[in-house]
């Protein structure tokens, strides 16, 4: 019995060291790619010798119905792996840590574990079924395609090497890439992303963000690029006047009130698109009188060359300075009355009584663009009021040198430089004086004036100029 025995172990013994030569490679499919490498010289019984595979780098088995790469582990000195357009459900790469490149995508793929791939710098596992995906451990990661999968988290702040990176179609709701500053294309299409801080990315060349909730993009940092498709979101303002090398610009069906692409390159774009923004009254660019027959839509019928020209578009009341001793705002049909600037301050209303000197704004607001225009209600018993400085430089106040007189005391004016130098004669009621002499602006200075009233008395006096 006992030399029975010991002829059993050795049997035992003999057995595993043959097999130990072999690798199991279950799937047909795997080994009839192999047999067809020279990597096994069939016929199929799922076994392939270890020694023919185990020093072999690159392997292509892409588009060949393998539903199980079992062995794959076997192959220790792998660096380039193609298994995309396959069936399969499961891909146990932790043996395979000499992998550099892994092509994975089109397959059935619900989990991956990449963490024991210190080399990896390529990953496409696009197409696949991922619900998460850890890279936080490839930190030599330069190109990363995950697009099409069920992923809802996607960190990327270890990938400091990150180059490409598409993550399109998921379920993404944010994604940071402020650490990725060398990302040149970045395509994050069909998410759920609410924001996209891209400040930091100022190599990017290629933008792909539509199809998601955005409901602003600044792009002022990212001087470099070339494509930006963002159309299909909820974007209000658009500004491209930083973005000297754009091409392609696809913003078509956002909300956009505002769009700048006076960037100097507008005859070198080879596609612009801004269709579907209905409330977009106002494109500014390089040239207005440009050919842009080949933008679309086609037919669009205003562009102008700055935003001081869209916000003219929106209409504004105009009224005059007001002197007396009580003053009520009258009926206008562009624009509210405001305490101040910009639709601030306190609201005033058509009908209200005035009984403090103040500025009065009239503002207006459409999409966009606004404008407003202002006036002085000066209250006083005095019979009249003398402004003692003027600003002429068009921006709606003080542009005008005037006297005001609510009950037409004032017959006649006479404006003179310091030496003495008639500058400019006003008539009764005249709407005053812009500061120009024979069509030229007048120099920042002091000025005299000599009012002579109705009564024939004689008021002399002085006013600045500041410009």
């Amino acid at each position: 019995m006992p030399k029975i025995g010991c002829f059993f172990i050795v049997l035992y013994f003999l057995k595993l060291q043959g097999f130990s030569q072999n690798t199991y490679v279950p799937d047909p499919n795997f080994e009839q790619v192999l047999i067809d490498l020279g990597l096994d010289s069939g016929p199929l019984d799922s076994f392939v010798p270890t020694a023919n595979i185990s020093g072999i780098t690159d392997l292509d088995v892409a588009q060949k119905n393998i539903q199980d790469l079992t062995g794959i582990e076997d192959f220790l000195a792998l660096k380039n792996l193609d298994c995309s357009d396959n069936l399969l459900t499961v891909l146990n790469i932790s043996a395979n840590t000499n992998l550099t490149e892994l092509y994975c995508s089109n397959n059935l793929i619900s989990v991956i574990n990449v963490n024991p791939i210190d080399n990896l710098i390529r990953l496409w596992c696009f197409n696949n079924g991922l619900q998460n995906l850890d890279v936080s451990k490839n930190t030599k990661l330069i190109s990363l395609r995950c697009e099409n999968n069920d992923l809802s988290v996607l960190n990327i702040s270890n990938n400091l090497n990150l180059n490409v990176l598409v993550c399109s179609d998921n379920n993404l709701t944010a994604i940071d890439v402020s650490t990725n500053t060398i990302l040149s294309r970045f395509e994050c299409s069909n998410n759920l992303l609410l924001n996209l801080e891209l400040s930091t990315n100022t190599i990017l060349g290629y933008l792909a963000c539509e199809n998601n909730l955005l409901t602003s993009l600044n792009l002022s940092k990212n001087n470099e690029l070339n494509v930006v498709l963002c159309f299909n979101n909820a974007i209000k303002s658009l500004d491209f006047s930083q973005n000297k090398t754009l091409s392609d610009l696809d913003c078509s069906y956002n909300e956009l009130c505002q769009l700048n692409i006076k960037n100097g390159n507008n005859m070198k774009m080879t596609s612009v698109n801004f269709s579907g923004n209905p409330i977009l009254n106002c494109v500014v660019v390089d040239n207005p009188q440009a050919d842009f027959s080949t933008w679309q839509p086609s037919s669009f019928p205003n562009y102008v060359n700055s935003n001081e020209a869209c916000k003219q578009t929106v209409p504004v009341d105009v009224l005059n300075d007001y002197f007396g001793q009580s003053y009520q705002l009258p009926i206008i049909n562009n624009g509210n009355y405001f305490t101040a600037s910009g639709g601030m301050g306190t609201p005033l209303f058509a009908g209200d009584l005035i009984s403090t000197s103040q500025s009065i704004y009239i503002y207006n607001e459409i999409n966009c663009y606004s404008n407003e225009s202002v006036f002085n209600v000066i209250i006083s018993a005095a019979l009249y009021y003398i402004p003692k400085y003027f600003t002429p430089n068009n921006d709606g106040q003080n542009d005008v040198w005037q006297i005001l007189d609510a009950s037409n005391h004032v017959n006649t004016i006479s404006i003179y430089n310091r030496y003495g130098k008639l500058i400019k004669f006003l008539p009764p009621n005249s709407s005053g004086w812009d500061g120009q002499y024979r069509g030229q602006p007048m120099s920042s200075d002091s000025y005299w004036y000599e009012m002579v009233l109705n009564s024939g008395e004689i008021v002399r006096g002085c006013f600045a100029l500041k410009r």
